[in-house]
């Protein structure tokens, strides 16, 4: 059945292809961005959809958000990844990343009450902050240091206090759910010195530059291919109950590879994937408060969404590195 959604942040990186997908199965979409990450480039391929309403706006500001629903007639599901995200603006845009994390989500989520609509949450794997447990599962608690150290958890504190807010808002009635993507990859990904990992790599590779692996190299991560986590996303989103015949309100999921890599072997499957363009590692640099390491148990998206990545990092890798090579 055809649903009515509004995705914030859908010219981001995760929100397009989200977009892309909702279209693809069906479902009118209206996109709520201010276009400070995100880019209409990145929703190209659908620009023209007769499905497809884009607003400009801001997602802390209720009017905005009223826009979306006038667009759409009603709301059925509010999709929220709205954020600002790249760990170099953790530290340099503490404020606005926790205004746009805390107020837009309770906007949203006040939104979505008064619409009886269903909400999805993006959090993220930074809401365990420096819990060094893995895998990290839903019931594992989140560890942060002295505000005084660094500026690193604007970004993760306020996603775990949009998850006790979400938490809150179910516990009224709201029919809410909560993801939290780990490391999603892909050719539209943001590449610069604000952008993600896989991202940086393959923008060293394309300009011919050292790739700055940061620390020792041996942190990990779980790179998880883009199509696999809007898979999760939507999933999320679409079901009304859990494949084991649970409710879904009040759950979270872990939407995450498996596959744990170290920065190192990332950086050196690169060079694999590129062959002749492979480029120099340079080690050294980094954040304050990066974590050794990250690795989800993703059981309960298993288990109520039927979720589970399929993409390999060697695949998912080539698939980047193929696109990359044929964008305008």
């Amino acid at each position: 059945m055809s649903q009515r959604v509004i995705v914030t942040g859908g010219a981001g990186f995760i929100g397009a292809v989200l977009v892309e997908r909702l279209l693809a199965e069906g479902h009118h979409v209206a996109v709520l961005d201010n276009f400070w990450r995100g880019s209409m480039a990145n929703l190209r391929s659908v620009a023209d959809h007769a499905h497809l309403t884009v607003i400009e706006g801001d997602v802390t500001l209720a009017d905005d958000l009223e826009r979306c629903r006038q667009a759409l007639g009603e709301v059925d599901l509010v999709h929220h990844l709205a954020a600002i995200n790249g760990t170099k603006w953790f530290d340099e845009a503490a404020l606005d990343v926790i205004d746009v994390n805390i107020n837009g989500t309770l906007v949203a989520l006040r939104k979505a009450q008064e619409w009886g609509a269903r909400f999805v949450l993006a959090s993220s794997p930074e809401a365990f902050g420096e819990n060094e447990g893995m895998p990290l599962g839903n019931e594992d608690i989140s560890q942060f240091p002295s505000a005084s150290q660094h500026q690193r958890f604007s970004y993760g504190a306020s996603k775990y206090l949009d998850e006790v807010a979400v938490q809150h808002a179910v516990r009224s009635g709201l029919d809410a759910r909560i993801v939290r993507p780990f490391n999603a990859y892909g050719a539209t990904m943001l590449g610069d010195a604000y952008g993600q990992v896989v991202g940086m790599f393959f923008n060293a590779i394309l300009h011919q530059q050292p790739m700055q692996i940061h620390g020792d190299g041996h942190q990990t991560r779980s790179m998880t291919y883009i199509d696999d986590t809007v898979d999760g996303f939507y999933l999320a989103g679409a079901l009304d109950e859990g494949l084991d015949g649970g409710k879904l309100a009040g759950r979270s999921f872990n939407i995450g590879s498996t596959e744990e890599v170290s920065m190192r072997s990332l950086a050196e499957s690169v060079n694999k994937t590129v062959g002749t363009m492979a480029v120099d590692m340079v080690l050294g640099g980094g954040y304050p408060g990066d974590s050794k390491r990250r690795l989800p148990d993703i059981s309960a998206a298993l288990t109520s969404l039927g979720w589970t990545p399929r993409t390999s990092l060697e695949e998912g890798l080539g698939k980047v590195w193929a696109q990359l090579q044929h964008q305008p």
